[in-house]
């Protein structure tokens, strides 16, 4: 899978602008958590996305900052792991820990 490495807060801005072209997703990821761990491996080998959603990755313990940014900027509470779909600049899906599953963005891209 092809993330792109989400660094600093000056892209959530690009990650809005691009949103009206492309759903872009968020993988919020906690390296020292076995349930997050999990989830990513789970929701990677389930990914047949490829051209239709952007996505983005978060290491959260390198980068606190931008997740708090994004629970401010789309108006979703931080949790960990965690995955955002946003469309037209607005946070459209949001799950976490058990719930993050790849196959349930197919709805959202099917009625792009």
């Amino acid at each position: 899978m092809d993330w792109i490495e989400l660094k600093n807060i000056e892209q959530l801005e690009e990650i809005k602008k691009n949103s009206f072209e492309l759903p872009v997703l968020i993988f919020k990821h906690s390296t020292r958590c076995g349930v997050s761990k999990a989830s990513l491996r789970m929701f990677e080998n389930s990914w047949n996305f490829e051209n239709k959603i952007e996505p983005y990755f978060l290491d959260l313990l390198n980068y606190r900052e931008i997740s708090n940014a994004i629970a401010e900027t789309f108006g979703v509470i931080h949790q960990s792991p965690q995955i955002l779909l946003i469309r037209n600049g607005a946070c459209i899906y949001n799950a976490s820990h058990e719930s993050i599953d790849a196959s349930d963005l197919t709805d959202f891209v099917n009625n792009a």
